[in-house]
C-alpha cells in the first residue's frame, strides 16, 4: 500500500509539473485519490472478537455462502466430506481467518489457473492453499484458500506445526475469490445457501448443534 501511495503522489508531481491544463491535472488528482481510497477499503483487516469455542467452525472470511455439498476430498483426507463454500467480492473483506483452533496439520500451495471463483473446477485447477487445523474437539478441519479471475496472489501464514487461535489470521487473497471449508460427513451446519457471513464471527457448523 505505501508503494502505491508513493507512486500516485509521483504521478501527481509529474503532471503539476508538466501538464498546464487544469481540468487534466484534476482529474489525475481525483482518479488517484478514488483509486487509493478503493486499495485501503479493499486491503483493511477490522478487528474481529471471536467466541472460541472449540465445538464450532467459524467463517474464514467474509463473504456469501454459494455452496453446501458432499464432495469427495482428494488431497489430504481422501473420502467425502461437506464442503462450504464462501464467495468473496471484491468490496468484501479478504483477510482469511482460522475457522478452529489447534494444530496446523497441513499446509501447501498449489500454483494454477485463474478461473472465476465460482467455477465448479476452480477447487482443483485455481491457485489455492489447502490448510489443516487439528483440532481436540472438531478433529481436523481443512479449509482451501482459491484465487478467483482478478486475484493473482495468495497470501498463507499457516505453517505446519504451529498452533493457532480460532479466529486469528490466516491469510489473504487479493480481489474476488473463494474459500471452501471441509467438514467431516454429518457435521450439523448452521448456514444456508446465499446467506451473508462475517470471518471469525459467524458460526457456520457445530458439533454441539
Amino acid at each position: 500500500m505505501t508503494v502505491t501511495a508513493l507512486l500516485l503522489i509521483a504521478i501527481n508531481i509529474i503532471s503539476v509539473s508538466f501538464i498546464n491544463t487544469y481540468w487534466i491535472r484534476f482529474a489525475i488528482l481525483l482518479i488517484s485519490v478514488v483509486l487509493f481510497l478503493l486499495i485501503i477499503q479493499f486491503f483493511r483487516n477490522p478487528k474481529r472478537e471471536t467466541q472460541l469455542n472449540d465445538a464450532n467452525i467459524v467463517s474464514p472470511v467474509d463473504g456469501k455462502v454459494v455452496a453446501i455439498e458432499e464432495v469427495y476430498e482428494k488431497e489430504f483426507f481422501k473420502d467425502k466430506r461437506i464442503q462450504v463454500s464462501i464467495f468473496m467480492s471484491p468490496i468484501n473483506v479478504h483477510v482469511t481467518r482460522h475457522p478452529v483452533g489447534g494444530k496446523v496439520k497441513y499446509s501447501k500451495y498449489h500454483p494454477g489457473k485463474f478461473l472465476v471463483a465460482w467455477h465448479p473446477k476452480s477447487s482443483e485447477e485455481n491457485e489455492r492453499t489447502t490448510v489443516v487445523v487439528e483440532n481436540q474437539v472438531a478433529g481436523e478441519i481443512l479449509y482451501r484458500q482459491i484465487a478467483g479471475a482478478m486475484a493473482k496472489r495468495i497470501v498463507n501464514y499457516a505453517e505446519t506445526g504451529k498452533e493457532v487461535i480460532q479466529g486469528s489470521d490466516s491469510g489473504f487473497i487479493k480481489f474476488g475469490s473463494r474459500v471452501d471449508v471441509l467438514l467431516p460427513v454429518g457435521t450439523p451446519i448452521l448456514v444456508g445457501l446465499d446467506q451473508k457471513v462475517k470471518g471469525g464471527l459467524s458460526v457456520i457448523a457445530s458439533l454441539e448443534a
